[in-house]
């Protein structure tokens, strides 16, 4: 027989590792997972960001724990892995969100400042990815990995904006998608990227004070930027065995901007 709707998005029992999850996306996915039903572990680099978090989750009935990790150094990743594997058990959802981003001219972009950009955003996804995997979703043949990506690496950016490293590093995220869903098919292990557009977030806040967001949103056919709610649904979707015939995929979620622009 098969399961109900309510059945297929239920998260009773899974958990979830969530970086960059003390604010904005991160946050906002993790609450969509834990009124699911999932156990959620926060990380980010801030232990005072993350209690506060914690604790907002906890209010509403979210079974939450947290633990302070930069997702660019390696040591990090492979303590953060453990202590959740310690303190919670298997890991069934793994969402990689910690980012970092730099504005500069290309002819002037650091050099130092291209490395942190793509050690965040490039080489720790694939850390935490392996390490998750090898230590806890393999074996057991299942799990969902969800790596967040963004517009950005579909196309370039309007003048105004220059963050080569930061397109860069989400183009290689979204192959870095694929390639892995291919890869880790056999394992049960499905892999998918989301692309949101531009939020209201305190990383989009110097943006929308310099661009304005009337101009921020003049591409977009929905005329509004994303809220507090509108990843929840993707996230729910491919963390959930409602999505459990979807892996290599990418989706833009950002009020259209990207079937207009072409990406």
């Amino acid at each position: 027989m098969t399961r109900t709707v309510q059945q297929l998005f239920d998260l009773k029992g899974k958990t979830a590792l969530v970086t960059g999850g003390s604010r904005g996306l991160g946050l906002q996915m993790a609450q969509a997972l834990g009124e699911a039903g999932a156990r959620i572990m926060l990380t980010s680099r801030k232990a005072g960001d993350l209690e506060e978090a914690s604790a907002s989750l906890q209010d509403l009935g979210i079974d939450t724990r947290w633990i302070a990790a930069d997702c660019g150094k390696e040591a990090d990743i492979e303590h953060l892995v453990s202590e959740t594997l310690n303190r919670m058990g298997a890991i069934d959802i793994l969402i990689n969100n910690a980012g970092a981003s730099w504005g500069a001219p290309a002819e002037e972009h650091p050099v130092a400042a291209w490395d942190k950009v793509m050690d965040l955003n490039v080489r720790g996804y694939f850390l935490l990815s392996q390490q998750v995997a090898k230590r806890s979703m393999i074996e057991r043949k299942r799990g969902s990995i969800i790596n967040i990506a963004s517009v950005a690496g579909l196309a370039g950016n309007p003048v105004e904006m220059r963050t080569i490293a930061y397109n860069t590093s989400k183009g290689a995220v979204i192959n870095f998608t694929r390639a892995l869903a291919a890869e880790w098919g056999r394992y049960g292990i499905r892999v998918n990227a989301i692309c949101p557009g531009f939020f209201k977030t305190k990383i989009s806040t110097v943006l929308i004070e310099t661009l304005g967001e009337e101009k921020m949103v003049a591409h977009a056919p929905l005329r509004r930027l994303g809220d507090d709610e509108d990843l929840k649904g993707l996230a729910l979707l491919y963390a959930s065995d409602a999505g459990k015939h979807i892996t290599g995929q990418w989706l833009a979620v950002d009020g259209g901007v990207s079937a207009v622009l072409g990406g």
